[in-house]
C-alpha cells in the first residue's frame, strides 16, 4: 500500500470518527426534546422539550378534557363536571412515551433525522382515567328524566257516555348508546363534549283506535236515575229501568267487570239479618227465589238479575243487586259476556 493511500484512509477514518462522534454528540445534546411529527392525542408537541411540552398538554389536552360534558334532548340539558367524573390524564407518562418514540432509531438515524429536520410522524395515545360510577351514574340520571312510558288508551267513564282517554307514546334513553357517547367525550382527546341523547319510541298496548275492539260492549248503571245503559262499539245502544240498593244496602259505585253468568240461578243467600230465616241457605230456580231468568255477577255477591216485582223498577229497593224486568235482563244477558266492564255510579 501505498503512503499517499495509506494517508487517504487516515484522513477519511478521522473523517468519519468525528462525524460519528459529532452525530453522537448532538443526538445526545438533544435527546431530552421531541422529534419534529409526534402527538400526544391530537396536540402536536414536535420540537418541544419535556418541559416545554408539560406545560402545552397541560393547557391544550387536559383543559379540552376537563370541560364539562353537556348531554342535551330539546331544550334541556345536563352537565357531567370534572368535579364528579374525576378525569384525568397520565401527563408525565404521555411525555416519556414521546421522548421514547422519538430515541427509539439508532443515534445517526436520529441524528440525521434532526439536522435535516424530517418528521418523525408518530403518535401517543394519552392515558386517560375517569370515574365509570360517575358515568353510570350521570347515565341514570338524565334517563329518569327523558324516560316517559307509554300510556295505554283508556275510557273515562260517566253514567251517559264513555269517552275515549288517546294513548300517548313513550321514550327510553339508549342508555348504551348514552354511555359510550359520554365516556368517548372523557376518554378521547378532541371528541366533542356535547352528547346528543338517543332515544328509543315506546308503543302503548292499545292504541285510541284499538278501543272500539277493546272493549266492545259496555255497561253504566246510573244509580241516581235508575238506568242500565249498554254501549256498543263506544256509542250507546239501549237503556233498561233498573231497581237499585236501598239504604244502608247500596249497591257498591266503581268500575267492575261481569264475572260470572247463570240462566235461572240459584241463589246463595247471604247470611245477613235483612234474609232473616233464609240466611245462609240456598234456594233453587223456582217461584220462591227472588232471581229471576238470569244472573250476571258483578262483585262481591252483589250482580244483576231479574225480579218478580216489576214495581220496584226506579226505586233503590234492592239489597245490593241491580234488579231488571225478566224480559230485559234476558235481552241483557245475551248481548254481554263475562269480562264485560260495568261502570257504577
Amino acid at each position: 500500500m501505498s503512503r499517499k493511500y495509506l494517508l487517504t484512509l487516515i484522513v477519511l477514518g478521522g473523517f468519519f470518527v468525528v462525524l460519528v462522534g459529532g452525530a453522537f454528540a448532538y443526538d445526545s445534546a438533544t435527546s431530552q426534546t421531541i422529534a419534529p411529527g409526534v402527538t400526544v392525542g391530537n396536540v402536536e408537541v414536535g420540537g418541544l422539550t419535556a418541559e416545554q411540552a408539560d406545560g402545552k398538554l397541560r393547557q391544550d389536552l387536559l383543559g379540552a378534557l376537563e370541560t364539562p360534558v353537556v348531554v342535551s334532548r330539546g331544550k334541556r340539558s345536563w352537565r357531567l363536571r370534572p368535579a364528579e367524573s374525576k378525569v384525568a390524564v397520565d401527563i408525565d407518562g404521555s411525555i416519556a412515551s414521546a421522548l421514547s418514540k422519538s430515541n427509539s432509531d439508532n443515534f445517526l438515524v436520529r441524528a440525521f433525522r434532526k439536522i435535516s429536520g424530517s418528521s418523525l410522524d408518530a403518535s401517543v395515545a394519552p392515558a386517560v382515567s375517569y370515574s365509570a360510577s360517575a358515568v353510570k351514574r350521570f347515565t341514570a340520571r338524565v334517563s329518569k328524566a327523558v324516560d316517559r312510558p307509554a300510556t295505554d288508551a283508556s275510557l273515562a267513564f260517566t253514567v251517559s257516555a264513555v269517552a275515549p282517554v288517546p294513548s300517548k307514546s313513550g321514550v327510553a334513553v339508549k342508555r348504551g348508546r348514552l354511555k359510550a357517547d359520554v365516556t368517548r367525550s372523557l376518554s378521547t382527546p378532541g371528541a366533542s363534549h356535547s352528547v346528543t341523547v338517543a332515544v328509543r319510541k315506546l308503543k302503548p298496548k292499545v292504541t285510541t283506535k284499538q278501543l272500539a275492539s277493546k272493549y266492545p260492549v259496555v255497561i253504566t248503571i246510573d244509580r241516581s236515575n235508575f238506568r242500565l245503559t249498554l254501549f256498543k262499539d263506544l256509542k250507546a245502544v239501549t237503556s233498561y229501568p233498573i231497581a237499585v240498593g236501598q239504604a244502608g244496602l247500596e249497591t257498591p259505585a266503581g268500575l267492575y267487570s261481569i264475572q260470572n253468568k247463570q240462566v235461572n240461578p240459584t241463589w246463595y243467600v247471604p247470611d245477613s239479618d235483612w234474609a232473616g230465616k233464609l240466611a245462609g241457605t240456598t234456594v233453587p230456580p223456582g217461584p220462591g227465589n227472588p232471581l229471576r231468568a238470569r244472573w250476571m255477577g258483578i262483585t262481591a255477591g252483589a250482580g244483576i238479575h231479574g225480579t218478580a216485582e216489576p214495581a220496584s223498577l226506579g226505586s233503590a229497593a234492592s239489597h245490593g243487586c241491580v234488579r231488571m224486568a225478566v224480559p230485559d235482563v234476558i235481552d241483557l244477558y245475551d248481548r254481554v259476556g263475562v269480562g264485560t266492564p260495568v261502570f257504577i255510579a
